[in-house]
């Protein structure tokens, strides 16, 4: 068994988060929660939104912005597994350009 990240890229800029209506979003947040509840055994760390950045440098501390906008850790017996546990989620079809990025966490060597 595997662990990945699987990383939430959102395409969406500030006016096109303030066009969703509330409906969209109660929506939208309902649908995170089935697609977690669907996944839970697979689910290590349902993850968080990633706000506030920086970027630490060997010259220094600087604030960033990028398109990351959540994470989720979920264990699978493969990569492949583990892409088709997120091919559906519904962050793909809030917003135009919406991604999840997977990547393999293997162990660490001993």
């Amino acid at each position: 068994m595997g662990r990945f990240l699987a990383l939430f890229n959102g395409a969406a800029d500030e006016a096109d988060k303030a066009d969703l209506t509330e409906q969209q979003q109660t929506e939208f947040l309902h649908a995170w929660a089935a697609w977690a509840q669907a996944n839970e055994k697979a689910i290590v760390d349902p993850g968080a939104p990633l706000n506030a950045k920086k970027l630490v440098t060997a010259q220094g501390v600087e604030d960033f912005t990028d398109a990351l906008i959540a994470y989720t850790v979920v264990e699978a017996d493969s990569h492949d597994e583990a892409v088709r546990i997120f091919a559906g989620h519904p962050h793909l079809g809030l917003m135009a350009g919406n991604s999840i990025a997977v990547l393999e966490c293997p162990p660490a060597p001993a």
